[in-house]
């Protein structure tokens, strides 16, 4: 049986062993007394980060978890090692000899990708600072860089002058937050509030992310909510068929409240025919969604823009900056071409950003309440490398997938799909 009792310090240890230890932690925090302890520590991380970088043989070891667990379970999280060169050496056991190395010449993509210097430059000061995002007296001037940056993406999009959006923790969370809003404009357009939930239908297609019906769940959606269509032979939705799905619907008494429309299929890499599915719900009054979490970096490629064009008409769009702008993990957000649609998600907390508050807090637009300052990641990669830079690089990408394509496709041994 467990004991009821809580102990006044960890199992195994006595008080004198503990005498003392709260000054000795407060050197340990960021500040004025401890810049230099702070630079010996980040410098001995990045040196043990760089050794590994230069020196790995391959993406990974291919190590499973029956080989790593032992070595993890056995560190004994109740006695620090009480010195940083031991724990990184420890943590190059653990850790850091079998990670996947996205920035390995041999590493075929699954999802993350290589980074670029500055977003790393971003990370390191963005975790320092430990600004949070939800209020501007957490942020001040990160508010204002974040804001700029939302403008920037919405201008790329086309997404017109009332156009708004927030950073958020991944494509996901931004696709979730999209068909929220999506819900709440469908009710109010039917005046019947949260009684039209069990006929509202999400139509997409079945090579669009499964997080259309994550959202759908979460967002209480009948359990047929929604309508995955099947794709071309070239796995982009048809047109056509959005049309005959849009007429069903309406003749069996149930509103559509979203067409998803993909650009850059996780599995597949395609784009739905953009334009000609922004006439559709043009047509219908039906709310236009484009998840562009993987093709977003067509947004600044020198020679491939065209294939987004159509998400200028979109009411909503997902991008993901971790995907296509070589930027750490996370840095997500979501667009909307109107801005006042994201009253939707604003709740206001006396605490945080009562009623009334007229200073620029992005809790009022964002799902999330603390959040991390991801924008400046991006920030300082255009700033240092610039939006060309990054398209290029995408090209780059893009380019060397065609010719393993033609590499492939090239010997009778293979079928390329």
């Amino acid at each position: 049986m467990a004991s009821a009792r809580t102990p006044s310090a960890p199992v195994g240890r006595t008080r004198d062993e503990y005498a003392g230890r709260p000054a000795a932690a407060r050197s340990h925090l960021l500040h004025a007394g401890s810049v230099g302890r702070y630079r010996r520590i980040v410098a001995a991380g990045v040196d043990q980060v760089a050794q590994q970088v230069a020196g790995v043989d391959g993406p990974c070891t291919g190590i499973g978890p029956a080989g790593l667990a032992p070595r993890i379970d056995a560190v004994d999280l109740d006695r620090p090692l009480g010195d940083t060169d031991a724990a990184l050496d420890e943590l190059e056991d653990v850790y850091l000899r079998d990670a996947v190395w996205f920035h390995h010449p041999r590493y075929l993509a699954h999802l993350n990708c290589p980074v670029v210097l500055p977003a790393l430059l971003g990370e390191a000061v963005l975790s320092a600072v430990n600004s949070s995002l939800d209020t501007w007296d957490q942020s001040a001037g990160a508010t204002l860089i974040e804001r700029r940056l939302v403008a920037w993406t919405a201008g790329r999009l086309g997404l017109g002058p009332a156009a708004d959006g927030v950073f958020t923790s991944g494509g996901s969370q931004s696709n979730l937050q999209a068909l929220l809003l999506a819900r709440e404009e469908a009710c109010a357009r039917h005046g019947l509030g949260r009684d039209l939930l069990p006929r509202l239908r999400i139509i997409t297609s079945t090579a669009g992310h499964f997080s259309v019906q994550t959202s759908a769940d979460l967002l209480g959606l009948a359990a047929d909510a929604v309508l995955a269509l099947p794709t071309g032979p070239d796995r982009r939705l048809r047109p056509d068929r959005v049309r005959r799905e849009l007429a069903r619907c309406r003749a069996a008494g149930l509103v559509v409240m979203a067409v998803v429309a993909t650009a850059g299929t996780t599995d597949f890499g395609s784009i739905d025919p953009l334009p000609e599915l922004a006439e559709c719900c043009a047509t219908a009054g039906v709310w236009l969604h484009v998840d562009a979490a993987y093709g977003c970096g067509l947004l600044v490629s020198p020679t491939r823009r065209r294939l987004l064009a159509g998400v200028e008409r979109a009411d909503s769009v997902t991008v993901d900056f971790h995907k296509s702008f070589f930027q750490p993990v996370s840095a997500s957000a979501l667009l909307v071409r109107d801005g006042r649609t994201l009253r939707h998600v604003t709740h206001h907390a006396d605490y945080l950003n009562p009623a009334g508050d007229t200073l620029p807090n992005q809790v009022d637009k964002s799902l999330q309440t603390t959040r991390r300052f991801d924008a400046l990641k991006l920030w300082l990669t255009l700033r240092i490398l610039g939006p060309d830079a990054v398209g290029a690089l995408f090209d780059e990408v893009l380019d060397r997938a065609a010719d393993a394509w033609a590499l492939v496709d090239a010997d009778p041994r293979f079928e390329v799909l």
